[in-house]
């Protein structure tokens, strides 16, 4: 006997207070992908989500093929039902600067009705949301499942394709849900439809077999962030338009964001004027964009006064849906060899790509979905929404598995600061997301059993 609205909505408000806990125990663990962290971290982080998935009833294994450790757990699903699988990832961003946050960002505290911690909304709470459905709905499960929860999706999900290929056939499901974007607005959700691929590179320019004295060769000789700056620039126009040939980018998106919205979103400052043309979904949902991340260069406190021979960034190219990493990255190589000014050399290296992708958001498991969200979000209809940031692997997920319904949800709200300091997690719309999420698992039942 499957469970009504009324049972399911007490049945989260029930488990809330366990979730909650949990989902803190986990924030408390810094399990940090990237290169130079305590990699035990993350063993520490993929053991506590495996017993979490076997509180739930559920197989459970840990698995890595050369990266870090993802988990698996599997519930067969009743006879007829469809199987689900429930995507979220257990590793962190790491946290910058500890002097920016206002608290300790792996001791979870609560302050106006959200919760603040690093990997308080990505992604550990996408792990939860999982977790308080499977627990909302207990021995009555109406569908199988597999829980899949990576271990370096902010580290660029190097062994993912591996780990798949490893585990296709008990990955193998009828309905993805991947618990790893967004709502509108606080009190609006979102279906996810459409993000940008990714192209990290660095460009290295170089000048001089070695730095010289400023004052003996500075004039003729181009100094190396001379050259570098310049370089940079080249990206754009005047108007901040991206100015290289071969990036693909539409307008034409059909969901207004009102630039008083989004720059408040943003912390942009009154005076900074916006750049670019086009309405904002446009600029950051279906056309290119291509940003600066770091320099390497010498700190202005232990600057000496020498000309730079080399200088080296790394720049991120953000792809609009229909481009490809590969041509992408022949385009922005392109440009750089082409325009490094006064003779300069430029090395141009790939350090990771990821195709963009669009979901065509018909059938009955986005309707199972819509519904839910409706019900959780007490009569709030969703939005079919891009994303301007980057899940690669669900081009993977397509590619293997064509004939699943891909639902890309989350529980992050424009305030979550994801990536950033003071990351948050607001507590009211987590909630709606687990209910959402349960009611979720209920409508697939109802929908796609044969």
């Amino acid at each position: 006997m499957s469970l009504n609205e009324t049972d399911l909505r007490a049945a989260i408000a029930r488990e809330m207070p366990g979730v909650r806990a949990d989902l803190g125990r986990l924030i408390r663990i810094p399990g940090i992908a990237f290169e130079g962290f305590d990699h035990t971290q993350v063993d520490r982080s993929a053991e506590a989500v495996a017993e979490l998935l076997r509180g739930c009833g559920l197989e459970v294994q840990i698995v890595r093929h050369g990266g870090q450790p993802a988990v698996i757990g599997r519930k067969a699903a009743p006879p007829g039902a469809p199987t689900v699988l429930l995507y979220a990832h257990h590793d962190v961003q790491p946290v910058g600067d500890v002097s920016l946050w206002a608290s300790d960002p792996f001791e979870p505290v609560e302050r106006d009705g959200r919760l603040y911690g690093r990997g308080a909304a990505d992604d550990k709470a996408g792990v939860m949301a999982h977790v308080a459905a499977l627990r909302a709905l207990g021995d009555q499960l109406p569908v199988g499942v597999v829980v899949f929860v990576e271990g370096e999706e902010e580290y660029g999900s190097d062994s993912l394709n591996d780990i798949i290929a490893a585990h296709t056939e008990e990955l193998r499901s009828d309905v993805i849900v991947i618990a790893d974007s967004g709502n509108w607005d606080i009190g609006r959700p979102a279906l996810t439809t459409s993000l940008r691929g990714l192209v990290n590179l660095f460009a290295e320019v170089r000048v001089l077999k070695s730095a010289v004295h400023s004052g003996m060769f500075g004039g003729p000789v181009p100094d190396a962030l001379m050259v570098l700056s310049r370089l940079l620039t080249s990206l754009h126009d005047d108007n901040g338009e991206v100015a290289v040939d071969g990036l693909v980018g539409r307008e034409g998106a059909s969901v207004d964001y009102p630039e008083d919205r989004y720059r408040h979103e943003g912390g942009v400052l009154d005076s900074v004027k916006l750049i670019g043309h086009g309405t904002i979904t446009d600029r950051i949902w279906t056309k290119p964009a291509i940003s600066v991340l770091g320099i390497d260069a010498p700190r202005t406190l232990e600057a000496a006064n020498a000309l730079q021979p080399t200088a080296k960034a790394k720049i991120s190219v953000r792809l609009a849906p229909g481009d490809d990493p590969k041509s992408a990255y022949a385009a922005i190589r392109s440009h750089l060899e082409k325009y490094v000014p006064w003779g300069a050399q430029v090395e141009v290296t790939l350090e990771s790509d990821g195709s963009p992708c669009v979901i065509d958001a018909t059938g009955p498991a986005f309707e199972a979905a819509r519904a839910a969200f409706t019900a959780a979000w007490d009569g709030a209809k969703p939005v079919d929404m891009g994303v301007g940031g980057s899940i690669p692997f669900i081009a993977t997920f397509q590619e293997l598995f064509p004939q699943a319904s891909i639902l890309v949800t989350g529980v992050e709200d424009p305030y979550s600061g994801a990536h950033g300091p003071d990351e948050s997690l607001h507590l009211g719309e987590f909630e709606r997301a687990c209910l959402a999420e349960a009611l979720l698992l209920q409508n697939v039942a109802e929908a796609l059993t044969t």
